[in-house]
Formats: structure tokens, sequence, C-alpha cells
């Protein structure tokens, strides 16, 4: 990527907002680039966390593996966004899976760098502290939904999170520029894939959404965000 679209990807991302030119010059050279092909792996669970990455091309998809065997997608990441931080300031293993849903271009940091980047320039570790603190309260909100929530409710977040995360408005809702599969959603709401079919057909019959092979159409965002909030349906 080109040093001055790097610079501008990177001033988009948390963790490296408000930086003053020269930390900023001292960012990219200490960072270090990588590609991962189609199907393969950024990281892998339970792998010692050595480095995070910010994606500057493609799409990833996060996914853990329970005790008990389950596949669990956690997100899906898109470009000017980041992850493996937690795991790396954390000194663990990555808590989950990162395959590339297509190929994928990355910028990656080390723990020993960023350490010595956040001993230089201040603002970088305040900001590193922020956004780990706000990854923690997704996750709480996760393990919240995933307790507390009817299963409907918990597809529904599923597919508006997909929507804030990788979704492009069009004139007929919004879509994903990518595969999305009935099983993603099942495996990002805690359900069965019967149960995501069933709710998905519903709601096709509702105008709500619009399916295909691996392809969700949001029809009606508002209509899907009162499911999930627990409110009436907006009239039409």
């Amino acid at each position: 990527m080109d040093p001055s679209r790097e610079r501008a990807l990177l001033s988009s991302v948390d963790i490296f907002a408000d930086l003053d030119e020269r930390a900023v010059e001292d960012v990219l050279r200490a960072a270090h680039r990588r590609k991962v092909a189609k199907g393969e792996t950024a990281f892998r669970q339970d792998e010692e966390a050595g480095a995070f990455y910010v994606l500057t091309s493609g799409r990833l998809k996060v996914t853990q593996v329970t005790a008990e065997g389950q596949q669990v997608v956690v997100r899906f990441i898109g470009p000017g966004e980041m992850f493996g931080c937690v795991a790396v300031f954390g000194g663990r293993c990555y808590p989950g899976t990162a395959t590339a849903v297509e190929e994928c271009r990355m910028i990656g940091f080390t723990k020993g760098t960023m350490q010595h980047l956040m001993e230089r320039h201040a603002r970088l570790a305040i900001n590193t502290m922020s956004t780990i603190g706000g990854r923690l309260q997704d996750t709480q909100a996760r393990l919240r939904e995933l307790s507390t929530e009817r299963v409907e409710r918990r597809i529904a977040h599923a597919l508006i999170r997909l929507a804030e995360q990788a979704g492009r408005p069009v004139a007929s809702g919004i879509v994903f520029d990518f595969a999305i599969s009935r099983q993603d959603v099942a495996e990002m709401s805690g359900t069965t894939l019967h149960t995501v079919s069933r709710t998905l057909s519903a709601w096709e019959e509702q105008g709500i959404v619009e399916g295909g092979r691996q392809k969700i159409t949001i029809r009606e965002p508002d209509a899907l965000l009162a499911i999930a909030e627990d409110q009436p349906r907006p009239a039409r």
C-alpha cells in the first residue's frame, strides 16, 4: 500500500488516532507488512499472541471453538479494523482463529514494538488503554445477549452488527460485499442452523430481509432494530 494511504488508514484506527507526524512516522517504520491468501489464517486459537494487525484490504472471519467443540463466529473484520490487540497486550494466547474470507493484506505490530512506541509517544499509550477497554465492553455486551435474550433478538443483533461492520447501503436496503451464510449467522448468535433458517424465512415473508446463496440483504433495517430491541415494529 502507498505510504500516504497507510497514513490515512492508520489515522482512522482508534489506537493510532490523533498522533503527531513524528509518531506516525515511527509507527510506520516499526510495522511489518503481511499478505494472507483466501482460506489461510492470520493466527489460530490458542497460539501465542505475538502480534496484532490492522487490515488494509480484504475480509477476515474470527471464530472460536468452545470447550464443547462448538464453533462460534466472533466477528468479521474489514479494511481499517484492528484485530488481535487484546490478546497481545494481555500477554496471552489468541482467543480465536482469524481466517481470510478473501485475500488480505495487513500491517502488523509485535508486543515489543508497541511497548517501545508507547514509551516514546504518550498519546499512543492512552489510546491503547481506551481501545482495550472498549473491546472488553463489547465482549460483555455479547455475553449478556447470549445469556439473557431470546433467540430472535440474538439473530437480529447479529445481523445489525454485521451491517455496522460491513454493510453497504443500496436502494433495496443493506447488503454485504462478501459471502455470509446462515451457518455464519447461527454461529454469531449462539443458536442452530435450523433456528436461523426458520427465523430468516419468516422475516423474508415479512419483507424484513431477503435471502440468497450465501447472501443476505436487510430490506427493513428499522424493523430489524425493533426486533433486536424488543420494540413494536415501525408502521410502514
